[in-house]
């Protein structure tokens, strides 16, 4: 057996835990390889468990265990990295749970939040500073933590209740999928689900829409006057929370 083969044969033990596949090493090293099968099973079970705080809560413990074992027997991990791990959570729990789709919902919500702490780091574009920018000119992006997120339950305010200690409402399925924004401010991961006129212009704004283009879209939506005020006051509030890219103007 090469090299690459031993490898390969445990590396499918290590997934698999099978006894046949555990044989072809021999009886002198079933001791050990019971020793990596647990190392392995316990890395993949804290990293689920540490990423999913809320989601542990709303299960609670005992069904939380046990959906992430069923992940770790269905899912092995596809990338080098143990922090990738948790990427694919969300969508074993859609499977695992399809009556209770705010278990899911949740879950990749925090797994957004997550992602976004860590995104890589931008200069937003201060409140101060807009009037020098020739917003005739101008392209928004959004600052590189910040992505979408589409929900079809309540999860937000879960997610929210949950941190926060307060009650926590009971899980309702929305009438249509819900946008959330999620970016990082500062040092704070932050969410904010979008108004539908909003949703829309999100995934442009995400990858760079001229200022022109938003108040050209809001004014044949809602004409003139109004649309040139909702401009007015997304811009306004998408800087006050830090969210527009400050070196990404043009």
């Amino acid at each position: 057996m090469t090299l690459a083969m031993f490898q390969a044969e445990f590396g499918n033990w290590l997934m698999t835990g099978s006894d046949r596949a555990a044989a072809r090493f021999g009886p002198v090293a079933q001791a050990g390889l019971l020793v990596y099968q647990n190392n392995y099973r316990a890395a993949l079970m804290a990293c689920l468990h540490e990423s999913f705080p809320q989601t542990v809560q709303w299960l609670g413990p005992e069904d939380f265990q046990a959906s992430a074992a069923r992940c770790i027997d269905d899912r092995p991990p596809d990338s080098w990295s143990l922090d990738h791990y948790a990427a694919l959570f969300p969508q074993s729990l859609a499977a695992q749970w399809p009556d209770d789709p705010e278990v899911a919902d949740l879950a990749a919500l925090e797994l957004a939040l997550a992602d976004a702490f860590v995104g890589p780091d931008a200069d937003p574009l201060p409140s101060a500073a807009l009037g020098q920018v020739d917003w005739d000119k101008a392209v928004l992006r959004c600052v590189p933590s910040a992505r979408l997120v589409t929900l079809r339950t309540n999860a937000p305010a879960i997610w929210s209740a949950l941190v926060l200690g307060g009650t926590v409402p009971r899980a309702e399925r929305m009438p249509h999928p819900v946008a959330v924004l999620v970016w990082r401010q500062g040092d704070t991961a932050c969410f904010r689900t979008l108004d539908p006129a909003e949703a829309e212009l999100a995934p442009r704004l995400l990858a760079g829409v001229s200022f022109a283009e938003v108040c050209q879209h809001l004014v044949c939506a809602h004409g003139e006057a109004e649309g040139v005020g909702i401009a007015g006051h997304w811009l306004a509030r998408w800087a006050a929370d830090g969210l527009l890219h400050g070196g990404a103007l043009a």
